[in-house]
């Protein structure tokens, strides 16, 4: 693709991620707590989160292997922090949830036909757009290199053991909802959200690039309302015990 043709994908995929952010606070995704027979035809929870992050992982893997660049330090750096996420959301995070949940089919499509697009926004400017001289050794010496990787494998963590809460407030057989009150939970009431906010924005300065910008600007779009319709399901059921905790930036939102 030519550098003309990318920048205006990404600004169309800039423009959607804008109507998704307003509509999303409008339409509550129909997974999880929120999913109801309206959204249609469901699958396995597993299985849907497996066939919906495994595409991105994919698209990534081809579009890394088939490039010029494929053995250069840098990108092959950028290509393995991203694979670390996607590996574990796709092959690892399915298996260690719990229950019978179900994901409607209509859900899990939005979600592999965006992450095919990620998957070649990301892949196609760190592969093969990217001037040939930027992303040298001297890369890993710069400071939003340096920034970005702490703040990556920060959001990383947060996001990994919110997700460990959030599986272990039941115990078997339990179908009771609870407040999660650990980590990160203390402050906000989605925790796990802020994490992944958090290793995305890592990602956009460590790679310095538009399409990191866009993808953040996307992870926010989707998360944001969501965290703001978790936090009101909340207020509705704990009521009070919600405190002062915010939806998903701390002290601020």
């Amino acid at each position: 693709m030519e550098q003309g043709t990318f920048q205006l994908f990404l600004g169309v995929m800039s423009i959607i991620a804008l109507f998704v952010f307003i509509a999303l606070y409008f339409v509550k995704a129909g997974y999880g707590m929120f999913r109801t027979a309206s959204w249609g035809i469901s699958i396995n929870n597993k299985l849907a989160w497996m066939l919906m992050e495994a595409p991105v992982f994919i698209v990534m893997l081809l579009l890394w292997w088939n490039s010029a660049r494929y053995n250069s330090i840098v990108p092959l750096i950028f290509f393995l922090l991203f694979q670390l996420h996607y590996f574990q959301r796709a092959f690892v995070f399915p298996f260690l949830l719990r229950g019978k949940s179900r994901m409607p089919l209509a859900i899990m499509m939005m979600g592999m036909l965006f992450n095919l697009l990620n998957g070649f926004m990301q892949g196609e400017w760190l592969f093969y757009l990217a001037p040939e001289t930027l992303y040298m050794l001297d890369w890993l010496k710069t400071p939003q290199f340096i920034l970005g990787v702490l703040l990556f494998f920060t959001g990383m963590g947060i996001n990994w053991y919110s997700d460990y809460v959030i599986r272990h407030l039941r115990k078997p057989g339990d179908t009771q909802h609870y407040l999660p009150s650990q980590g990160m939970y203390r402050y906000v009431t989605s925790a796990n959200y802020f994490g992944e906010i958090i290793e995305w924005a890592g990602w956009a300065i460590l790679t310095w690039s538009l399409s990191g910008l866009v993808f953040l600007w996307w992870t926010v779009a989707n998360l944001v309302p969501r965290a703001n319709a978790i936090w009101h399901r909340y207020k509705e059921e704990f009521g009070d015990a919600v405190g002062n905790r915010k939806r998903v930036f701390p002290f601020l939102y």
